[in-house]
């Protein structure tokens, strides 16, 4: 790694809603296998890295640093922006201190990605400032991190996903619609989802996942209403996931339905609705519910990352 690398870049870290979710069984690694329709929203958080000349003499060398604007998200060394950071400098062999600024918006345990989504732009940040291009190396350190991590990495904002949805297979991105995400407040943690869903189902029953191709339309999705085998299981402990999805549904949407294993649900609405309506419309649900409806659009590009 040259010596005199350092620099700022800032990027957007967008939130994901799945616009498909199939949970297959259980693997022999404890994952589970499944298909995904993975989308990117414009609800984000914010990152800023920096890497900094070597600490002079006598100075403490803090190799990475991580302020979080936001929510409390626990220990550091936790957080998935910090081990993005620190599994990249030693793939890349970096030798300079890591400074990240992370504005957090999307709240955790929601089914939202958002640190993955944070771990992806440290990995996009970095790889921007130190100028290194091996992309598959950058996808497999993504790949580490968490299965949705490589999804955000990539450059559609729509993809599928397969395996245990590290399996990452762009598609071309769907025209941009304004979308709704209701945030109710409840914390869904994956794990317990995850065994909740295995114990709803019969024993031994075969789990098939159905085949995806390589094409995705708004027609076709919004004709099928969306699938997503969490839905029901959560919906049925969680008294506000359900009493979002009902008032979204009640409301007219083209169709509701949990993101991930939730918290977070989200309503997509047809063609004749634009984003005024559509911000008039989470006003009025979230005054009814108590809790936020947040009006978003679904993205066409990727964020990019720019020097400072």
């Amino acid at each position: 790694m040259p010596t005199d690398v350092r620099g700022v870049a800032r990027t957007l870290a967008p939130a994901k809603v799945n616009l498909a979710l199939y949970v297959g069984p259980k693997r022999l690694d404890g994952f589970h296998e499944l298909v995904t329709i993975f989308q990117a929203i414009s609800l984000a958080d914010e990152v800023e890295v920096e890497v900094m000349a070597p600490a002079r003499e006598g100075q403490a060398d803090e190799a990475i640093r991580l302020i979080v604007e936001g929510p409390d998200l626990g220990p550091v060394e936790e957080n998935l922006a910090w081990r993005a950071a620190q599994a990249f400098a030693v793939e890349a062999r970096l030798d300079r201190p890591v400074s990240i600024r992370l504005r957090k918006t999307i709240p955790a345990g929601a089914g939202l990605g958002g640190g993955s989504s944070d771990a992806a732009a440290v990995l996009r940040c970095l790889a921007y400032l130190t100028d290194f291009d091996d992309a598959p190396r950058l996808t497999e350190i993504a790949a580490g991190l968490g299965s949705d991590v490589a999804f955000f990495l990539g450059s559609s904002p729509t993809a599928i996903g397969r395996g245990r949805g590290e399996q990452i297979q762009p598609v071309e991105a769907l025209p941009s619609r304004p979308i709704a995400v209701a945030l109710p407040p409840v914390h869904v943690a994956t794990g317990p989802a995850y065994r909740a869903l295995d114990a709803s189902r019969v024993d031994h029953e075969t789990v098939q996942l159905p085949g995806m191709g390589a094409v995705v339309s708004w027609n076709g999705l919004l004709g099928e209403g969306g699938v997503n085998d969490f839905e029901a299981i959560v919906a049925e402990r969680h008294e506000p996931v359900a009493k979002s999805l009902a008032a979204m549904r009640s409301a007219g949407a083209a169709f509701a339905m949990l993101s991930g294993s939730g918290a977070a649900s989200f309503a997509l609405f047809d063609e004749s609705v634009d984003a005024v309506r559509a911000e008039a419309w989470c006003d009025g649900l979230s005054n009814s519910l108590g809790w936020s409806i947040v009006p978003c659009t679904t993205l066409e590009h990727m964020p990019e990352v720019i020097s400072m």
